[in-house]
This record gives C-alpha cells, structure tokens and sequence, in this order.
C-alpha cells in the first residue's frame, strides 16, 4: 500500500540499529554524499515550518498567477518564468513540508507531533483547495503549448487536477467543494486516529492460548494474574488466529479486531460516502465511483463491474471447494458430524493453517528461523541490487531518524556512482505507530530540479523472524519504494507512484513473485548464516508454494467482496456503509457475523483507494502478465533495468496501459491472472 497526503493525490491514485547481516553493498559509508534528508520536527517547530511555509507557498502561487499570458508557452527548463518550472517549484516546495509532515502523522513516537501534524496537514488541504481552484492559474494550464509527450501529459494531469478540485464551477458549487474536501481530511485524520491510538488490550488466560509458539508467548505482556495481554498488532493477531486452538478466544479476539474502528469509525464512513456523493453531483455525475474511475485505466464503473462479474465467474467454485475443505477438517478435529459443524469465519485461518501443517509441513510460525528480519530486509536489497543495477549503503549515524530502530541507506547507480535517492527503513511496531506495511514517497524526483527521491518503508514485522506470507509482503512493498526511488521524471508531478490508482500495484505486486522462486529466495541464508539460519531448498520451496495455493479461491473471493462493497457503497445509490456490508457480506457462502462492523476499519476506502480497491486486482492482470517478461530467470539483470528503464524511471510520465504495452510488447493479457485464482499458474 502507498500513501501520500490529500494535496499530493490530486495528481495520482496518490543506523541506530546495525544490520546484523550486510551486503557486500553496504558495507562502505556514504556520509560524503549530498544526500537528500527528511527534517525531525518536534512539535512546535512543525507548526512554525507549517505556517511559514504557507506564507511562502501562497508568494510562489501569487507569482505563478501573474506571469503574462503569454510567456506561459515559452520552455526553458531552469527559468521559474515560464509556467512548468515555476509550477514544478512550487510543488518541490509544497512537498517538502507536507509529505514528511503526513509521514511524522504516522510514524512519531510523540503524540504532541502526531496532533500538530493532523493540524498543518488540514491547513495544506485547504491550500490544496485553493490552489486547484486558482483560475488564474488554470488559465495558465490551458495556455501552456507543450513541446513533447512529457509535457502534453503534464498539461492533461494538471488540467484533470484543476477541474476535479472545482475551478471550473460556478462561485456557489466551488465553495461546496472546499467545503468538502476540507471535511473528508477532517474525517480521514480522525478514522485513522481511532484505528492507530486504539490500545486496547485483550486478557487471555493460559488455557485460551494453547497451540501459540513459545516465542510468541515468551514476547506477549502479562497481567498480574498471569494473563496474556495482546492488541490489534499485526504481529499479535495473524498468529493468534493461525495457532490458538481455543475456538471461543478466536471469535471473541476477531469481533474486538474487526470492530476495533468502533461505532464512531461508523458514522465517519456513512458521512464520507455522503459527501463524495455529493462531490460527484456538483458535477452532474451520477455517483462517486463514475467521479473518480473517469480519470482510472479502466474509465468507466461498468468496466470495472464487468471485470468483477469475471472474477466471481473464476473464483465461485474455487472459493465453494475450499471452504468445503476447511469445513472437512473441522469436523475431523472436533470428532462431530459434518451435519453439525459450521465454519465460521474465525475458524478460517486456523484450519487453513492446520491443513498447512499437515499436507506441506508448512509452519508460517516455524518458517521465522529461515527468515530473520535483518537477513529478510537486507536480502531485499540485494535482490533489488542485481535487478536493477544499484546498490544500498548505509548511512548509520550520520542520518537522523525519528526512532532508534529507523535506518537510512542511499541509493546509487552501480554503473555511474549517481546517488539516486535515498530510503528509510521504520520495520518493527510500536505504539502509536501506524499498524499495517506501507511505503511512503517522502520527496519526488526531478530532472528538471536536479532532485533525487526519498521514499519511507514502514513495516511491523516481528523482530525475530517473517513468516512466509510476510516475506511476500516485505517484496511487495519493497517494490512500491523502488517504485518511488528510481524515478527519473523530469516534474515532480510525475515521480514515482503517482500514477493511475489501478495500475499504481502492478510493479509491486510483480515483485511478490520474488518470495516464491527459489532462485531468489534461495539467497536469504546468505545474509544470516553466522545465526545458523536455515537454508531453503527446492523441496521445501515447493511446499511453500503448494500451501500459498491452499486457500486462493477464499483469498480472491474476499478481494472480490471488497472490490463490491467499495463500488456498491460509491455507486448511483450509496447506503448506509454498515448494512450496505451486512448485506453483501450476508450472500457469501459464510454469511454475515453478527455484531462485527468490518467497515470501521477499512481505511482504504477513507483514503485514496475509494472506488478503487478493484485496483488491486486489475493491477494484478498486469503485475503477472508483465511477469511473463522474465520467463524461467527472475534475477536476469537485461530484463530488470528493461522494466526500470520502461516502468520505474518513468513514474506517471506516461500512462499505465502505454507502459505496460511497452514493457510487454503487445496488449496486456488476463490470462496469468485467472490461471493464479485456479491454482494453475505455473511457476
């Protein structure tokens, strides 16, 4: 997942501690380097920077409305008198306090910090706000002649950004607009604050966790009584449901999980909904979903419902089987008749995990002694190393971070020396932090600026070792900070992720591949084998993968539940968030639970991913179709810097479908796809 504030989407979707295992790469120091650094504010300072800034940003967006008519047409790169290089200072300017003040939101241990940044970033919206509503600017946009595809794409972006903030409306309609979107920062800030500050903490007594690892155990806080107290990490959580044999403490930890939102988170989502559907009438636009999908790969919502409509078609009967399998191995561990058994929802990981064991000999819990964190993040490196021709090193104290466990590398090019950017590495939990695996694109790249990236990876993996599925997880978002931190686009608009939310996942998702070839894979236990950790061979790959099958068809269905729900819930005619869900939910083979409340948590369809989770899928058709480029060598270098040079350099420089027709040579295809929800995708 990415993320990046507001202001930012309006053009996209939008060593403290040492290695314990270091790559050869990293081994030298950089501090001689004039790398690119993000500030440390405390609180006070952030809210000065924040004020300032808007005083500053408000003289360069005064400027820009003056330039005479026309100059605007008039290119010369370095000359912040002709419109481009004026506008893409502006926004170098406008990123450099509003994108590390989004990400000190969710990543400072101060809550001071944490509260002074929700109040700047709602200033920067509203300056978003009248930015994009800035007609004298807009008349610019429109005036500007460009010289090549580069700078016609800008100009259409820039244009779409402008009238989808409302400059073209009448003076009543655009003042509803600010209104609006200054709201829905208001709400996303306090739907992900009763998430992340939520600190509930659940007693389980020793017999409810029997079947938990030692390790997991050994590591869990305890109450005076001897009780286990677990909260809504991801590293307390997954493992809990995967291992505790107690049926009763599963449900009663998923319903507080599930419902961890709470009832206000509620309210938030209904008012969301509420509002964008509002936005989309200002336009005479039937619904929220024809609003945003417009300026999406797929264009219209009906493509997007025909694309789901095949994806039930593919997964009804695989989904039906699995749960069929799932139920089976109840009724095996509970001795009842099948008549008598029900799966439940919080039955399906556990039994999942138990046909793992005992079909594969799969462990997710086990499989941390093959996968030590450091050894995992720094075979990460590595295999981005070869692909794409850079290397990672270290900057240790000469950074500083914002807690002792970030660290800070720069990035440069294997071949020239170039310093390409830099990365920081926020990889375990802490409270206050926010919960999930996410890259933050901190600082965009631009040639025109001579400005090299900055792009966050922020993860809360257990400190000891990944489990499989968190391997996957780590390439993944791995990629969406390549993704970031090999830009070369020449504005700053254009860096990085900032591409169409439908094809913002492909390259990532393409990268999860990398977790399931033993060719890849294969290279962790060089990064650890002073720790004695194990090496994977091909039969235990095998395993592996066999058990990451074991299970699509419930995985893809969920997705595809999700997908609906987003566009049902942004459709002609939006419901009440939490019955639209319990109805859904409800023509599911597994039916609704009662009292849980699933969309007071669901946070991507509060942030950028509103009418857009079915991204995650389309994205997939192309992330494994693009695969298709490397055949039987995923680690072949030509095929790498192809697909940097083609797809990561160039950010949203061009369009998703022409970057992915370049990279393949043809027209995507589903067909990688479909075959990865049957299981039949061969490897």
């Amino acid at each position: 997942m990415i993320f990046a504030p507001a202001l930012r989407r309006r053009l996209t979707c939008g060593f403290a501690v040492a290695l314990l295992c270091v790559l050869p790469s990293l081994s030298a120091q950089a501090d001689t380097i004039a790398r690119p650094t993000l500030p440390l504010w405390n609180a006070a300072t952030l809210t000065q920077v924040c004020n300032d800034g808007l005083v500053e940003l408000q003289r360069q967006v005064d400027a820009l409305a003056n330039l005479p008519l026309d100059a605007v047409a008039i290119h010369a790169d370095t000359d912040t008198k002709t419109f481009f290089p004026a506008w893409n200072a502006l926004q170098i300017r406008l990123e450099d306090i509003e994108n590390p003040v989004y990400l000190l939101n969710n990543v400072s241990p101060d809550p001071a910090v944490r509260a002074a940044a929700e109040s700047c970033l709602l200033e920067y919206n509203r300056f978003g706000s009248a930015l994009y509503q800035n007609a004298a600017i807009y008349q610019r946009v429109r005036a500007v002649v460009p010289r090549d595809a580069v700078d016609a794409k800008l100009k259409k972006d820039l244009l779409e950004a402008f009238e989808d903030t409302g400059v073209a409306l009448p003076v009543d309609k655009q003042a509803r607009m600010k209104q609006i979107l200054e709201r829905l920062e208001l709400i996303r800030q306090e739907f992900d604050r009763n998430i992340r500050d939520n600190d509930t903490r659940l007693s389980f007594t020793p017999t409810e966790v029997v079947g938990l690892p030692p390790a997991y155990l050994e590591r869990a806080a305890r109450d005076a009584q001897g009780n286990y107290l677990l909260g809504f990490g991801y590293p307390e959580y997954v493992p809990f449901m995967e291992n505790a044999e107690d049926e009763a403490a599963r449900r009663r930890y998923q319903f507080a999980f599930v419902n961890r939102g709470g009832p206000r988170n509620l309210e938030l989502l209904d008012e969301v909904v509420a509002l964008r559907h509002k936005m989309a009438g200002l336009y005479g636009l039937p619904s929220y979903a024809d609003f945003v999908i417009r300026r999406r790969m797929a264009g219209t919502p009906a493509a997007v419902r025909d694309f789901l409509a095949e994806v039930q078609t593919q997964v009804r009967q695989v989904e039906l089987d699995d749960l069929a399998e799932l139920r089976q191995a109840k009724v095996e561990h509970t001795g009842k008749p099948l008549a008598q058994v029900q799966l439940q929802r919080w039955d399906v990981s556990y039994y999942q995990e138990r046909l793992k064991r005992e079909r594969y000999s799969v462990d997710q819990e086990a499989l941390r002694r093959y996968f030590p964190s450091e050894a995992a993040f720094a075979w990460a490196m590595d295999i981005s190393a070869q692909l794409y021709g850079i290397e990672f090193r270290a900057a240790g104290k000469a950074v500083a971070v914002w807690h002792p466990e970030v660290r800070y590398y720069d990035v440069i090019d294997g071949k020239t020396g170039e310093l390409l950017g830099g990365i920081y590495l926020d990889p375990y939990p802490r409270e206050g932090k926010y919960s999930h695996a996410a890259a933050f694109g901190v600082r965009g790249a631009s040639r025109l600026a001579g400005r090299t990236p900055i792009s966050v990876l922020v993860t809360n993996f257990d400190r000891q070792g990944l489990n499989f599925n968190e391997l996957e997880t780590l390439v993944h978002e791995f990629g969406h900070v390549m993704h970031g931190v090999l830009s070369r686009t020449r504005y700053v608009d254009h860096a990085g992720t900032r591409v169409e939310t439908d094809f913002v996942e492909a390259p990532s998702q393409m990268y999860e591949e990398w977790a399931h070839r033993l060719e890849s894979v294969g290279r962790i236990a060089g990064f650890c084998a002073d720790r004695g950790c194990k090496p994977v061979d091909a039969e235990m790959m095998q395993r592996l993968n066999a058990a990451r099958n074991f299970g699509r068809g419930i995985h893809y269905a969920r997705q595809h539940l999700y997908a609906s729900y987003d566009m049902a819930l942004y459709g002609p005619q939006p419901g009440a968030a939490l019955a639209v869900w319990q109805r859904m939910e409800a023509a599911t083979p597994l039916g609704h639970t009662p009292d849980t409340a699933f969309p007071g948590q669901f946070s991507h369809i509060i942030r950028g991913y509103g009418a857009g989770y079915y991204g995650y899928m389309w994205s997939e058709v192309l992330a494994l179709d693009m695969l298709s480029q490397y055949g039987d060598n995923l680690m072949n270098p030509a095929v790498g810097q192809r697909f940097r040079r083609e797809i990561l350099e160039r950010g949203g420089e061009r369009s998703g479908a022409e970057m992915a027709r370049n990279f393949l040579g043809r027209a995507p295809s589903p067909q990688a796809f479909f075959a990865e929800i049957a299981g039949r995708r061969q490897q």
